[in-house]
């Protein structure tokens, strides 16, 4: 940050605990990948290579290379994971995470039909090689609102019980399913029977490609708060939300 004498919000530094800033790539070009990401690296802890671009990304190792002169994490989306074991190619999928040098993985089960009790046994099977990050929540809009949140809550602690260590809440990139509405509206009671459960927010990554789902979140829990499937060019504009230098949390933080 630039030096200024304004009161802002302490916020933590990397390698940080929480506060995370989850941001997706969904096939950047390599050039302007790797600038967007040194250019905000400060605020950037992990990328998402999404859904299965990891698999079609020509650039892929200079990407990774890039995140790694930046200090920063990635781990291939939970739809790869889901097309390796719709496929029955488990091995091959842990396999191709370490060739590739992961040190995370994503583990889901938002498109195809596994129970959350198998999508805990893979991140059990996972555990001893990766840090796992698991998801909650369906792609599909009408799936995800008939499951109540008392399931949401259950199923949070079993993936934490297998060793997740974070999980996290669907939204898509279009911010239109999981934890929101199909208009995009969040699903406020969802969240706060969920933070009313003794779930720590910590333990938990909200997505939220969204100004208006990352200004409720932030507003809601602080500006400490782990967001994810953040656009590669809205980090900056994410950081001033965090400090109250947006217009949107400007009083919030005073």
């Amino acid at each position: 940050m630039n030096p200024t004498t304004l009161e802002l919000p302490r916020r933590t530094e990397k390698p940080r605990q929480n506060g995370l800033t989850m941001v997706i790539d969904g096939g950047l070009p390599v050039g302007l990948f790797t600038d967007l990401m040194s250019s905000a690296a400060e605020y950037i802890d992990v990328v998402k290579f999404g859904w299965g671009t990891a698999v079609v990304t020509g650039g892929l190792q200079a990407k990774i290379e890039a995140l790694d002169s930046c200090d920063i994490g990635f781990y291939f989306g939970g739809t790869l994971f889901e097309k390796y074991v719709l496929q029955g190619r488990f091995d091959d999928y842990r396999k191709f995470c370490l060739e590739h040098g992961c040190r995370r993985v994503e583990v889901s089960n938002g498109t195809i039909p596994m129970s959350n009790a198998e999508k805990a046994s893979y991140v059990r099977k996972l555990t001893g090689d990766f840090a796992v990050v698991s998801e909650v929540g369906f792609k599909d809009p009408v799936r995800s609102e008939q499951l109540p949140p008392s399931r949401w809550v259950e199923y949070i602690n079993e993936d934490l019980e297998a060793g997740a260590c974070l999980v996290t809440l669907e939204a898509r990139e279009s911010g239109k399913s999981g934890i929101c509405r199909p208009d995009g509206a969040v699903r406020f009671g969802l969240i706060e029977d969920v933070l009313s459960s003794g779930l720590h927010p910590q333990q938990l990554l909200f997505e939220a490609p969204t100004t208006a789902l990352q200004t409720y979140f932030i507003t809601r829990l602080g500006p400490d708060v782990n967001l994810g499937n953040v656009p590669a060019h809205g980090v900056l504009g994410l950081e001033t939300l965090r400090l109250g230098l947006r217009a949107d949390t400007l009083t919030t933080f005073e």
